[in-house]
């Protein structure tokens, strides 16, 4: 099996000390500082002067903020984590002109996660414990699993997310070693009822993890409602609702761990649908199920894992009517409304909606592949 250096990021959890955490917090407030400030500028200079600035106009502004005597407290951080949120900036507005997102936006206190990067020139790992710049202390960290033996971390990403958890991420070069080739390839319908339906007949259960913690969300949001604003109860509750929802991604995340990696470790190719998540969402009715099922981020996980591990993902078009073509004969049925769950062709084969689908998709995702155009269609 050949094995290939892939960067590949650990998190783990750590709890720092009052002074550490003084000090996250001052540096969390300068990065969220000079992104605003310099997308205000970046913004300025557009709009009044319709003159571009780039990354390297940003870096020197930065300089003169921290010579400024309002601003001199910019200077007291770290400079690697203002640096980097100056790059997050530049990248924001590249993907902006690229027509990927949106215009970039102003960072709110306390409505975002909290981060900042450290490259290799600002901290230190020793020993197995690591060190941030202007920090007297290591950090206090929980290691849940080891790093890999004999690497060197090329950068550490510190957060702290609404629920006031800190977490650090440990970007590392690690060889990873590809599964053996395997003979299996599948097809994966994403829904609603079912999370997923493989080519297999299998039906992947929905765990509805935002629905099994509805009554406790809304009963947090409740109680945050009745808060006076700006109080220290508004503050308390305000917490208790983030780390319900943060129970609830962590329990999500999990769980399309544990698929992607056992889907990318049995088959050798994966065959999905191409959904435009984005769109699907505007319809009210679906828009919470789908956002709890989170399909773009199980996607995202298959695609990365099988690049790892010498794996093939395909994403079928996404106009391709896989619940509506017989698998049996490749006829496309007229009509088939979403309440109706199990059809018959006029071959005389019985489908299961999902199942069909997946099958149809596997097809086509294998035949796809086979003619090498349009394995990955862009996403939107």
């Amino acid at each position: 099996m050949s094995r290939k250096g892939v960067k590949r990021a650990y998190k783990y959890r750590f709890y720092p000390t009052p002074a550490q955490a003084q000090q996250l917090s001052q540096t969390f407030g300068c990065v969220r500082y000079v992104f605003n400030r310099a997308l205000a500028e970046r913004s300025r200079a557009w709009t009044q002067e319709q003159r571009r600035i780039n990354y390297a106009d940003t870096s020197l502004m930065l300089t003169q903020w921290k010579r400024d005597p309002e601003t001199v407290w910019l200077a007291e951080p770290s400079k690697g984590p203002l640096q980097q949120a100056l790059r997050n900036l530049q990248g924001a507005f590249d993907k902006f002109w690229r027509k990927q997102t949106r215009y970039p936006q102003f960072k709110k206190k306390g409505r975002s996660k909290d981060s900042a990067t450290y490259f290799s020139n600002c901290f230190t790992y020793r020993d197995g414990r690591i060190k941030l710049a202007k920090h007297s202390e290591p950090l206090d960290i929980r290691w849940s699993r080891p790093l890999p033996e004999g690497v060197q971390p090329s950068q550490v990403t510190v957060s702290r997310d609404r629920a006031g958890r800190y977490h650090i991420s440990i970007l590392v070069e690690e060889a990873i070693s590809e599964h053996a080739p395997v003979d299996a390839t599948i097809g994966v319908d994403a829904g609603i009822a079912s999370l997923y339906t493989l080519s297999t007949g299998e039906k992947i259960c929905n765990p509805r993890h935002e629905k099994r913690d509805r009554a406790r969300l809304a009963k947090a949001q409740r109680v945050l409602s009745h808060k006076q604003k700006g109080s220290a109860n508004q503050a308390k509750a305000r917490l208790a609702l983030a780390r319900v929802h943060a129970r609830i991604a962590d329990r999500r995340r999990d769980h399309l761990h544990k698929l992607s990696t056992r889907l990318v470790r049995e088959n050798q190719v994966i065959a999905i649908e191409d959904l435009s998540v984005r769109n699907m969402v505007r319809n009210h009715s679906l828009a919470r199920a789908i956002s709890d099922a989170s399909w773009s981020r199980f996607r995202s996980m298959l695609e990365y894992k099988a690049d790892w591990y010498g794996r093939t993902v395909v994403a079928i078009d996404r106009f391709y009517p896989s619940s509506k073509t017989c698998s049996a004969c490749g006829r496309i049925a007229g009509s088939l409304p979403l309440h109706v769950r199990e059809w018959t062709c006029v071959c005389g084969a019985v489908h299961d909606r999902d199942v069909n689908a997946a099958k149809n998709i596997q097809a086509v995702g294998l035949a796809v592949l086979a003619c090498g155009d349009g394995v990955r269609p862009p996403r939107s």
